[in-house]
C-alpha cells in the first residue's frame, strides 16, 4: 500500500503562478501615485519613502522606477547633508542598497558621502565595489584615484623604493635576532616588509599590528604571496589597543616603537629597532610657510584688512631619545619644559622652525632625515604664527620651548633676547603680563586694547595646530590663508566683477521705463534693481564681499562655518557694507535667488587647491548659465590648461615601487602599485626635481560659457632636449573675462600643480614632435604620448578642431537636469519627467 502522505509530483512547467491580488495592485498604484506626486512637489523624503514600499511590494518594477528612485536619493543627499541629518543619510542610502545591493551609481554615490564625512577606507571599497560591476565606470574610477591618493600615500612608494633605508633595517633587524631577539612585533607594518625581513631572518614569532583597513588587507595579501602567511601574525589593530595574552600570546623580544609588548627580559635580551633618535632643529625665513600661515596684506581686493607680519640660524639639538630606556620613555611626557637659548646668525623674518631627526636603529647604523639628506624623508616645519612679523637680527638669541607631551613633540617660538632683555612673541602671554603689570586701582593702558582691525587680523591668521582655538578665533586651513594673500587673483576678480556690474548696472539705467503719470512709482519693490551674485566657492572666499560693496548688489556666500560667516560679517561692517546686501546660500544648490530674479553672475570654484579641476565643473556651468540675466556671466569664463614634457625620477619613485630590487627581493610591487594613480597632486612645479625636455604648450580649453566642449584631443610638442619623457606636469590660466585672467603657476598662487605620470617613458631627441593624446572627464585628466613622424607644420587650433568632438550626451543630460532643478516638471506626467531628470543630476553628481 502506498504512502499516504506521499502526495503526488507537481510538473514544474504546469505550476500555477500566484493569482492576482486586486487590493495589492490598487495600493502599489496609488503608493507610486503618491511618489510622483511628493517628487513633483519636491518632498524628496517623503517620495523616497514611498518608493521604497512600491519596490518591496513590487520588485518586478525595479527597472520602471530605478532611475526616479535615484534621482529622489540624490535629492535627499544633497538636502540632508546641508541640514547636517548625517545619521539618516546613512540609514536611507542602507535602505537604498537593500533594494539595489549591485547599483554601481548608488554605491558610488555613498562612497562620495563617506569620503567627504573622512571614512576614506569604507569609501575606496564601495568605489573598488562599483567598478567591479562596472569597469569602465569613470567617476568610481576617478573618485578610486581620489581615496588611493589618502589611503597609500605617495611616501609609501618613497619609502620602498628607498634601498638604502630598507637594507639598514634589515641589517639591524637580522642582528637583533641573530643576538637572541626571536619574537618580534611589527608596529605599523605597512605592506609588511620589515616582518617578513624579521621572519627571513630566522624569528620563531612575528606579529605585525596595522590600523588603516586598507593597508592591512595589503599586508595580508604582500604577506601571502611571498609565502609567509602562517609565519606572520597580522592584526587589524593599533598597537596601544593590543594586549597580552589576548592579541598575542606572550611579550616580545623586539619590538619597533611601543614597550607595552616588550619582555620582561629587556636589559638583556630585548631591542627596539630604531634603537633611538636625535632631533634637530632649525630657525628659518621662508616666504612660501610665511604666505601659508599669517596674513600678509593690508587689504584684499578694495577690502580694507590690517598687514601681519627669512632668517637662518646653525642646527640645535632638541631631543635626545632612547627608544630601549623605558624609564626615560615614561618619563618623557612628563619631563619639564625646556629652554633653548639659539643664537642668530643673519637678519631675517622668522617664518618657522624646521625639525628633523637622526634615527639610531642601533649602535652601529643610523639614518638621518636632514634637509641634504638622500632619504624618503622629509622635515617637519612648525609655522610661526604671530600676526605681526619677527624680525631677528645677529646677536639676538631665540628663546624655544620644548617639550613632549601626550607623546607629541613640540617646539614654541617664545622669546627674543636682545641686549640683556627679552621680548615676548606669545601675544596671550604678552597681554597677560601687561596685566600682571598693573598696579591695583589702575587700568590698562588704552592703547594695548585691539582695534577691530586687529581683531580681524588675529582672526584671519589665527591657524591653530597645537591646541584647541580660542572662542573668538577662526581656524582656517593654510590653502586658504594663501589665498587671502594672493593679492592678485583678488585684484584680478575685483576689476572683472567692477567690469560686469558697472555695465549691468548702466545697461538697466538705459532701459529702464519712464513712469506713467497715474503710476506710483513708490510702491516698487525696491529689490527689483539689485543685481544678484552668487558665490559657491569652497572654503572660505572674499569675493561675494567684494561684490556686495557695489551699492545696486546682493550678494550672496556658500561660507558654512559659522565662524567665518561672522568674520565676513564684521569685515563687511568694518568696509560699510549694509549687513541686508550680504547673505550665506548654505544649501549650495544652483537655482534662482528668488522667485523670477535671476543671477547677475555665478563664481564658480574650479581648481582644487591640489591642482585638478573640480569635479563636475562643466555640468555645474551649465546649470549657471541657464540661471544668468541677459548679460550676466559666470565666472570663470574659461580655463586654459598649459603643460610640459619633463623627466623626472622623483614623479616615478612616488609612482610605482620599482621592481622587486629596492624592496630586498621581496615581492611587494604588484600589490602597492594597485594604489598607482596616473596624476600626482599637490606639486610645486618650481621645486620639482625634473629636467624640461620641451616648452609649454596649450593642451586643452574649458569655455565655462559654452555648451561646446571636446573631451579629447591631440597636441603635438617639440622636444627642446634630449631624455626620457616621464610625466607631464600641468597648470592653468584661468579666465576671468576677455582680459582679466589669473594663472595656477605664480609665485604667489594658493594653487598647487599635478602631473600624469606617463605609464611607459618616451625616449626622445631634441627636435623630434612628441604626441600627446589628452583626455579630460570630469576633474580626471590622462595623457598617452607617442613620437610623431609627421612634422607639426601646422599649429593645432584646438577650440576650432576639437569642439566638432563635443559630447552631445552629456549636454542633453545636463540640460535635462537644469530643467528639473530650476522648476519641477509641473504637468501629469511627473514620474517620467523625474525619471529622465534622475540620470542627468547623477551625472552632476547631483552637486
Amino acid at each position: 500500500m502506498p504512502n499516504s502522505n506521499t502526495r503526488p509530483k507537481r510538473d514544474r512547467r504546469t505550476r500555477r503562478q500566484p493569482r492576482e491580488d486586486p487590493a495589492r495592485n490598487e495600493l502599489i498604484c496609488r503608493t507610486l501615485e503618491s511618489a510622483q506626486q511628493c517628487l513633483s512637489n519636491q518632498d524628496y523624503g517623503t517620495a523616497f519613502v514611498y518608493y521604497l514600499l512600491v519596490l518591496n511590494l513590487a520588485p518586478v518594477l525595479k527597472h520602471f522606477a530605478r532611475e526616479s528612485f535615484r534621482f529622489t536619493l540624490f535629492k535627499i543627499v544633497d538636502e540632508w547633508e546641508s541640514e547636517g541629518r548625517i545619521e539618516e543619510l546613512l540609514h536611507s542610502f542602507g535602505l537604498a542598497l537593500e533594494v539595489f545591493p549591485d547599483d554601481e551609481i548608488i554605491l558610488n554615490s555613498l562612497g562620495e558621502l563617506l569620503f567627504r564625512l573622512g571614512f576614506r577606507d569604507e569609501a575606496a571599497s564601495h568605489f573598488h565595489k562599483a567598478l567591479k560591476l562596472k569597469p569602465d565606470y569613470p567617476e568610481a574610477r576617478e573618485n578610486f584615484y581620489r581615496a588611493a591618493n589618502w589611503l597609500v600615500e605617495r611616501w609609501h612608494f618613497l619609502m620602498l623604493n628607498d634601498r638604502g633605508r630598507n637594507q639598514k633595517y634589515q641589517q639591524a633587524i637580522q642582528k637583533a635576532v641573530e643576538r637572541g631577539c626571536n619574537t618580534v612585533l611589527d608596529i605599523g607594518t605597512g605592506t609588511g616588509i620589515l616582518g617578513m625581513c624579521a621572519k627571513k631572518a630566522g624569528a620563531a614569532s612575528v606579529f605585525a599590528c596595522e590600523w588603516s583597513k586598507t593597508m592591512y588587507e595589503l599586508a595580508c595579501e604582500v604577506v601571502t604571496a611571498n609565502g609567509m602567511k602562517g609565519g606572520i601574525n597580522i592584526l587589524h589593530k593599533k598597537s596601544l589597543d593590543m594586549e597580552v595574552p589576548k592579541d598575542i600570546p606572550h611579550r616580545v623580544s623586539l619590538v619597533n616603537i611601543s614597550h607595552d609588548t616588550m619582555s620582561p627580559e629587556a636589559s638583556e635580551t630585548g631591542r627596539v629597532i630604531p634603537a633611538g633618535a636625535t632631533v634637530f632643529g632649525m630657525a628659518v625665513e621662508s616666504l612660501e610657510v610665511r604666505r601659508h600661515h599669517r596674513l600678509c596684506v593690508s587689504e584684499v581686493g578694495g577690502l580694507s584688512l590690517r598687514a601681519v607680519g627669512q632668517l637662518h640660524s646653525p642646527p640645535f639639538r632638541a631631543l635626545d631619545i632612547d627608544f630601549n630606556n623605558v624609564k626615560e620613555l615614561e618619563g618623557l611626557s612628563s619631563r619639564e619644559m625646556q629652554r633653548l637659548h639659539l643664537p642668530v646668525t643673519q637678519e631675517g623674518t622668522l617664518d618657522a622652525l624646521a625639525v628633523w631627526f637622526q634615527l639610531h636603529l642601533d649602535q652601529e647604523s643610523s639614518i638621518s632625515t636632514g634637509p641634504q639628506e638622500d632619504t624618503c624623508w622629509e622635515q617637519a616645519i612648525y609655522p610661526i604664527q604671530n600676526p605681526d612679523p619677527v624680525t631677528l637680527r645677529p646677536g639676538d638669541q631665540l628663546v624655544v620651548e620644548v617639550s613632549c607631551r601626550n607623546a607629541y613633540l613640540r617646539l614654541c617660538s617664545v622669546a627674543v633676547a636682545r641686549d640683556g632683555h627679552e621680548v615676548c612673541l606669545d601675544r596671550d602671554r604678552l597681554d597677560q603680563h601687561r596685566v600682571d603689570d598693573q598696579q591695583p586701582g589702575t587700568t590698562a593702558n588704552p592703547t594695548s586694547t585691539p582695534t577691530l582691525e586687529a581683531e580681524l587680523c588675529s582672526t584671519l591668521a589665527g591657524l591653530q595646530t597645537h591646541q584647541s582655538p580660542a572662542k573668538d578665533v577662526c581656524v582656517l586651513q593654510c590653502s586658504e590663508i594663501a589665498l587671502l594673500n594672493n593679492g592678485h587673483y583678488h585684484q584680478s576678480f575685483k576689476r572683472a566683477l567692477d567690469t560686469l556690474l558697472n555695465d549691468l548696472s548702466l545697461a538697466r539705467e538705459n532701459r529702464a521705463p519712464i513712469a506713467a503719470p497715474n503710476s506710483n512709482a513708490a510702491s516698487s519693490d525696491p529689490t527689483d534693481d539689485l543685481l544678484y551674485v552668487l558665490d559657491v566657492s569652497e572654503g572660505f572666499s572674499l569675493l561675494s564681499l567684494m561684490a556686495a560693496r557695489h551699492v545696486h548688489v546682493k550678494a550672496f556666500s556658500s561660507v558654512e562655518k559659522s565662524q567665518q560667516q561672522d568674520v565676513l560679517r564684521r569685515l563687511a561692517g568694518a568696509n560699510g557694507v549694509p549687513e541686508q546686501r550680504l547673505e550665506f546660500w548654505l544649501n549650495r544648490v544652483l537655482q534662482k535667488p528668488s522667485g523670477e530674479k535671476l543671477w547677475s553672475a555665478i563664481i564658480l570654484d574650479c581648481v582644487e587647491t591640489s591642482g585638478l579641476i573640480r569635479q563636475k565643473l562643466m555640468e555645474k556651468a551649465l546649470l549657471a548659465s541657464f540661471l544668468l540675466e541677459e548679460g550676466g556671466r559666470v565666472f570663470p569664463q574659461r580655463i586654459v590648461m598649459y603643460g610640459m614634457l619633463v623627466e623626472s625620477d622623483t614623479l616615478l619613485l612616488e609612482n610605482a615601487v620599482q621592481g622587486q630590487e629596492p624592496t630586498l627581493g621581496f615581492n611587494i610591487a604588484p600589490f602597492i602599485n594597485q594604489f598607482t594613480v596616473p596624476v600626482h597632486v599637490f606639486l610645486d612645479f618650481s621645486t620639482l626635481d625634473c629636467r624640461h625636455l620641451s616648452e609649454s604648450v596649450e593642451l586643452f580649453v574649458l569655455d565655462l560659457m559654452s555648451d561646446s566642449n571636446y573631451t579629447n584631443r591631440e597636441v603635438k610638442v617639440r622636444a627642446t632636449s634630449s631624455g626620457r619623457v616621464t610625466a607631464v606636469p600641468f597648470w592653468y590660466q584661468i579666465h576671468l573675462d576677455r582680459e582679466v585672467s589669473v594663472s595656477t603657476l605664480r609665485q604667489d598662487s594658493h594653487w598647487k600643480q599635478a602631473a600624469v605620470v606617463l605609464q611607459s617613458s618616451l625616449e626622445v631627441h631634441s627636435g623630434d614632435w612628441v604626441c600627446l593624446a589628452v583626455q579630460v572627464h570630469n576633474s580626471s585628466i590622462s595623457m598617452s604620448a607617442r613620437l610623431d613622424d609627421e612634422p607639426a607644420s601646422v599649429a593645432e587650433d584646438a577650440s576650432t578642431a576639437v569642439a566638432e568632438e563635443a559630447s552631445a550626451a552629456v549636454v542633453e543630460e545636463a540640460s535635462a537636469a537644469v530643467v528639473e532643478d530650476a522648476s519641477v516638471a509641473e504637468d501629469a506626467s511627473v514620474a517620467e519627467n523625474a525619471s529622465v531628470a534622475a540620470k542627468s543630476s547623477f551625472a552632476m553628481g547631483t552637486s
